[in-house]
């Protein structure tokens, strides 16, 4: 009976995420489920939504070109200072 529990719990977590990264989509925040999921359970956990918002526009305004400018330098053979960094978060957060 258990696992029917933790089966629908483990439903519903999932039916969530799929619901905020629509969300997410929509108002073109940059963030992979990935990245969002991390901040949920930030959430969960007692973070200050506000805070975390705040901190997840500081780091997408500081954070490099995304990877996909970095592979291409790589892939000309041209290895410079930029591909050596690597984007903040998995999901390449775009400028504001």
């Amino acid at each position: 009976m258990e696992t029917e529990t933790e089966a629908a719990a483990a439903r519903r977590a999932k039916e969530s995420l799929e619901l905020a990264f629509q969300m997410s989509q929509i108002l073109d925040t940059g963030l992979d489920r990935h990245t969002l999921s991390l901040l949920m359970a930030l959430c969960d956990r007692g973070a200050n939504p506000e805070a975390l918002a705040a901190l997840v526009r500081e780091l997408s305004s500081a954070a490099p070109p995304t990877s996909a400018a970095a592979s291409s330098t790589v892939s000309n053979g041209a290895a410079g200072p930029a591909s050596a960094i690597a984007p903040t978060f998995s999901s390449g957060l775009r400028r504001p």
